[in-house]
């Protein structure tokens, strides 16, 4: 079904249950709806998709077949359209960072479950093709392995992700493994897992035979539980190819290298978080300062009355009609 904008008046579907035929009118609005098809799930316009929809053997071949996978973080539908917009983008993840990047919290573990769904709803009607992962935030699971099956049953279905990740190692296997039995794809984080920085601190795991060892220890017991993909935060280089060499699932890198079977990023590459800077990540764009450029000029055009122009105004009321408004006006 086609949403049909006109100058004086946007044509748009009700939603479901309000009758087919019927039609609903608006007023024209400064930002129109695109005309496009809406999707089934929530009834709004539905992206163009740069390729087919990614799938967990997808994502397993390009593992196999040591193709690089690409995973970007998105927050909300302007930055899942952006994700979408590239036919490389493989994964989209909904990261529990919108915690500090979005809502400025001061560390993810106060990212509430109900944020996370209104975030990943979101990200979900804007993208196209790319896999969607939902982060389960910090105490929706672990505390036991029913709670985690409710909440991550309530995420998906809420959401419409693909899958969701969780932090933790070994302990969490039970919870995986239920999880994957009912259907709900698992991708694990290990490593540096920032929910638990309290513990660990931020800083590079497995650097000692004894760490690597523990790193590996839940890498396994993650993948025999059925985890179909897992993160590796923060460890050396030589750990994270060897992980990747030897497990069958792939593995996403977030400063473990570039021998991983992909690696994920978002705010640090497109130059919007102004916050700590790790090493591992590349600035390939300076969003920031543009958009910070963009508010000057805006504010100072403002100031100027500069802004908006007579071509950026809408035509004067007709002198006849005006004299008319003006008599009946002043009258009152």
């Amino acid at each position: 079904m086609l949403s049909v904008c006109a100058y004086n008046a946007t044509r748009l579907p009700l939603r479901a249950g309000r009758g087919t035929a019927a039609i609903q009118w608006r007023r024209w609005m400064s930002v129109r709806p695109e005309v496009r098809e809406t999707t089934e799930a929530f009834d709004l316009p539905f992206p163009q998709a740069a390729r087919p929809k990614v799938t967990v053997a997808d994502l397993q071949k390009m593992h196999k077949n040591r193709e690089p996978i690409a995973m970007l973080t998105a927050y909300d539908y302007p930055t899942a359209k952006a994700a979408s917009a590239n036919p490389n983008t493989d994964i989209i993840l909904v990261g529990d960072s919108l915690a500090q990047v979005c809502l400025g919290y001061d560390s993810t573990s106060q990212l509430t479950l109900d944020e996370m769904i209104h975030h990943a709803r979101a990200v979900s009607r804007g993208a196209t093709h790319p896999f969607i992962v939902a982060d389960m935030p910090f105490g929706s699971f672990g505390v036991s392995t029913e709670e985690t099956l409710r909440n991550a049953v309530r995420l998906t279905q809420a959401s419409k992700a693909d899958a969701i990740k969780m932090e933790g190692g070994a302990e969490l296997a039970d919870a995986v493994r239920r999880l994957a039995h009912i259907g709900i794809p698992v991708m694990g984080h290990i490593g540096l897992m920032p929910q638990r920085f309290m513990l660990s601190g931020f800083r590079v795991q497995g650097r000692t035979a004894a760490g690597a060892q523990r790193v590996l220890r839940d890498a396994l017991a993650l993948q025999q539980a059925g985890a179909f993909a897992l993160v590796l935060e923060a460890i050396p280089r030589n750990l994270g190819a060897y992980l990747t060499n030897r497990l069958r699932i792939p593995t996403i890198g977030v400063g473990a290298g570039n021998q991983t079977s992909g690696q994920a990023m978002w705010d640090d590459i497109m130059g919007t978080w102004s916050g700590h800077k790790a090493r591992f990540a590349r600035r390939f764009a300076d969003c920031q300062s543009e958009r910070d450029a963009g508010v000057q000029k805006y504010t100072e055009a403002v100031k100027a009355r500069s802004f908006p122009s007579i071509e950026e105004s809408y035509p004067d009321v007709p002198e006849e009609e005006w004299a008319k408004f003006l008599q009946v006006a002043e009258a009152q």
